[in-house]
């Protein structure tokens, strides 16, 4: 069922969902559960039962009750969110996916969508890397597009980019440039195959990665 959508006769904004359905009450909210300022990052959440919600999740009730009790009895959907001035919603990525920056929540989608708008760039991927002063930093794994060259300017440039796109939290502090990126077998990115990699740790299960 759509939550969010952009209404009939209501304006599209590239990058956002739109606004949520009448009758569902959206919201993006801090860990403490309050709104937060437009352009700011947050949990996505539905603050009361809506029609056609489903009832538990087959044969889990506990996971279930879990989404209604992490913030403030809301339904917590495991995305991280940022509202405009009018409302409307962008998905930034799943909350698991989030980067804390000197305390502000990045999505890596956010950032990865950044630097894939740069004409350089035909696919990235970024993770947290440990920082002594920020707690985190962004570092970002880069897939050039064909007749580019890895490069100290090209690497300033990606940073710069970034921060125009997003903001001087966003930039990461390393590119590496590589030539594949692992992924499951429906494509998608195993973004922590990569971190286990940078930190030399353990990735779990890699029984989907694509061999």
């Amino acid at each position: 069922m759509h939550m969010i959508t952009t209404p009939l006769g209501e304006p599209m904004k590239p990058g956002f969902a739109g606004l949520p359905i009448p009758g569902i009450e959206v919201d993006v909210v801090d860990k403490e559960g309050n709104s937060t300022r437009p352009g700011q990052g947050g949990l996505l959440v539905i603050k009361k039962p809506w029609p056609a919600m489903m009832r538990t999740v087959y044969g889990n009730d506990e996971r279930y009750r879990k989404y209604w009790n992490q913030v403030k009895n809301y339904y917590v959907a495991g995305d991280l969110a940022v509202k405009d001035e009018d409302g409307y919603i962008m998905i930034l990525g799943r909350s698991d996916d989030i980067i804390i920056v000197a305390g502000h929540n990045l999505g890596t989608a956010e950032v990865e969508s950044a630097l894939v708008e740069h004409e350089a760039v035909a696919e990235a991927a970024v993770i947290g890397v440990p920082d002594e002063i920020k707690g985190q930093a962004v570092k970002a794994f880069v897939i050039l597009v064909k007749g580019y060259e890895p490069s100290q300017k090209l690497v300033s440039e990606l940073i710069y980019h970034v921060r125009m796109s997003i903001g001087p939290i966003a930039m990461p502090s390393s590119i590496e440039f590589v030539d594949t990126l692992p992924r499951t077998r429906s494509g998608k990115i195993m973004r922590r195959v990569l971190k286990a990699r940078e930190m030399n740790m353990d990735p779990g299960d890699i029984s989907t990665l694509e061999e």
